[in-house]
């Protein structure tokens, strides 16, 4: 398992000084067509790197809470059990995260040109509308990209292949996008609440430069940390409980996930959905409207940090690749 980690950052470095060097090819003369490939190249470089630092390991164990996990973990594990299943929850997040970051550019490239057709005025720039518009499509095509990658089985794989090779022959193709709906609809705020607010809290501090936090121009690594942090807050509060739906419909036809306990604690119903809307009814007769926001404190520790992390490497990779930064445009 070392081996394979020190093998895959040689990769990264290598990929990373090998990109630098066809950058600096492309300023002394590389063909317009070339150049763009090449900068789409770095964008996905950087916003799978800014997914790849963010991923963690999911325990199936249940515990009382975070911190008697991370004690259990240590105790039994040690600190490498902290990050057991971590290169299989990168093949997952770190495709997700390059197309969610290129498309988000793309996206507000392509929205910003619209909007300023529209107006009219050529220097116009994205409202908060549609930085929010410009998230949810990011958001919708990296999941759809990447949906079948997800996890929410009990079962335990040996692999991805083992996992996609299960799944198809007993559930048939179908099932790899169950449960997508809500999962679209729920990465529409959440992405682009994400993406809407990180943004606008860094043009407003540029701006206003309140407490001293600016200097030329310029947001230090902990200030924008800090705004990721908040974006992630944001987006995860009002999209958890569609997350929760989300996984409760792609549990539907697992024998060990077949019931639920029901408010009472001693009778079991059934987990059968005939959609999402039934989903949210049964969920909150059955268990209570909290129940939609289980595990959102433990949840928002892991990924709010992952948020803030994610958007400021973004923004670094692609100042060491050489590639302008666009998403604050």
């Amino acid at each position: 398992m070392a081996s394979e980690d020190v093998k895959t950052s040689e990769l990264a470095v290598s990929t990373i000084v090998n990109l630098a060097e066809e950058e600096k090819l492309a300023r002394e003369g590389v063909k317009a067509p070339s150049y763009a490939i090449l900068s789409i190249c770095k964008s996905l470089v950087a916003g799978g790197v800014a997914g790849g630092v963010q991923v963690q390991n999911r325990h199936s164990i249940k515990y009382n809470g975070t911190i008697q996990g991370l004690k259990y973990i240590w105790r039994t594990e040690g600190f490498r059990g902290l990050f057991k299943g971590n290169g299989a929850n990168c093949a997952r997040i770190v495709p997700n995260s390059a197309v969610k970051f290129f498309s988000y550019e793309q996206a507000s490239k392509g929205i910003l040109y619209l909007y300023q057709q529209q107006t009219g005025n050529e220097d116009a720039q994205l409202t908060h509308l549609l930085r929010i518009g410009a998230g949810a499509c990011a958001g919708i095509i990296a999941t759809s990209a990447t949906y079948p990658m997800t996890e929410s089985s009990p079962y335990q794989y040996r692999g991805m292949f083992h996992a996609l090779s299960t799944v198809l022959r007993e559930e048939g193709p179908r099932a790899l996008y169950k449960g997508w709906l809500p999962s679209v609809i729920g990465v529409i705020p959440y992405v682009g609440l994400n993406f809407a607010v990180y943004e606008s809290l860094k043009d407003w501090l540029i701006k206003s430069k309140p407490f001293g936090l600016v200097e030329d121009s310029e947001l230090s690594v902990t200030t924008r940390l800090a705004c990721g942090a908040a974006a992630g807050t944001v987006g995860q509060t009002v999209a958890y409980p569609l997350d929760v739906i989300r996984r409760r419909m792609q549990m539907v036809g697992w024998k060990d996930a077949a019931s639920v306990v029901t408010g009472d604690g001693r009778n079991k119903a059934s987990l059968e959905y005939t959609g999402m809307i039934d989903a949210f009814r049964k969920t909150v007769r059955l268990e209570g409207f909290g129940a939609l926001y289980k595990g959102l404190v433990p949840n928002s520790v892991k990924v709010v940090p992952s948020i803030a992390i994610a958007f400021v490497t973004y923004e670094v990779v692609k100042v060491i690749l050489g590639v302008e930064i666009r998403i604050s445009d």
